[in-house]
Formats: C-alpha cells, sequence, structure tokens
C-alpha cells in the first residue's frame, strides 16, 4: 500500500494530503483467508473520476493485481470512496462507493482524517459508531508509514 501511495502522489496530476494510520482487519465477505491491511488516503488530482479510475487499476496493474474472486485475496486493491461533493453512477465508478458507510475497515481509518466529512447525509465518525469493527487493529501508529 505503501508503494501504491507513493505512486499515486507522484503522479503530476495527482497529489497525497492526508494518510491514515495503518489497520490490520479480518477479511470480509470471504473469511477463510489471511487478514487484510486497510488505510485511506485523501489526494488532490487535476483528473476526472473516470481518469482517476483509471489511474488506480493502472497502478493495482503494475502492482500485479489479479481479479479472480469477489473479496478474495489480491495483492493491492484501490478504491475511491467520495470525490468532492460528487454522487456519480456510471458502468464502471459509483460514488461514493457503494456499502462504504458499513464497513468499519473503511470508515475507522478514513475517520483518521475525516471523521467529519458528509456521506449521504452523515459524518463518517457517526456512521463509524453504527458499524461493527471487530477484530481491527491498530498495525502501525506512524502516520509517515507509506514515505518509506
Amino acid at each position: 500500500m505503501a508503494d501504491a501511495l507513493r505512486r499515486l502522489d507522484d503522479r503530476e496530476d495527482c497529489r497525497v494530503t492526508a494518510v491514515s494510520l495503518l489497520y490490520r482487519t479480518p477479511p470480509w465477505g470471504k473469511i477463510d483467508q489471511a487478514d487484510f491491511y486497510n488505510c485511506c488516503a485523501a489526494v488532490e488530482t487535476l483528473l476526472a473520476p473516470q481518469a482517476l479510475l483509471a489511474a488506480c487499476l493502472e497502478i493495482e496493474r503494475d502492482m500485479k493485481r489479479v481479479r479472480v474472486e469477489r473479496w478474495g485475496p489480491r495483492t493491492i486493491d484501490i478504491d475511491i470512496l467520495t470525490y468532492g461533493s460528487l454522487t456519480l453512477d456510471a458502468d464502471h465508478l459509483t460514488i461514493p462507493h457503494p456499502r462504504m458507510t458499513e464497513r468499519a475497515f473503511v470508515l475507522m481509518p478514513l475517520a483518521d482524517f475525516a471523521g467529519d466529512l458528509v456521506v449521504e447525509g452523515r459524518r463518517v465518525a457517526d456512521w463509524l459508531e453504527d458499524a461493527d469493527g471487530a477484530g481491527i487493529a491498530v498495525a502501525n501508529e506512524n502516520r509517515a508509514w507509506w514515505r518509506g
């Protein structure tokens, strides 16, 4: 994830402005696999949402991401959660990210720097209060963990 964040930040059209703590998370959806690591980042970009998605998918491909099974093991998974106040429902991109408000493994790192962000009418911190965060643990408390 650190490499992916650095690759995004190294682009001339993107700048990482905040990064959460790093979290270790029990698998979700398909539970017979190893724990995941999760984080969130704020990115300023000149790219439109679809172009940003393309850039993220390119980073995933460069890092040998292979999509074999839904919710299965993967080397990296980069999602666009929000894009300013935009709401979008396109073929390959939905903003805000579907079900993000139900998933503590998304909300917990997002709340590290954007607890007051309003998503679907509620603050991220408020969504987090209602989410099940069982088993989620901080893996690295250093906010600069991704700088390498």
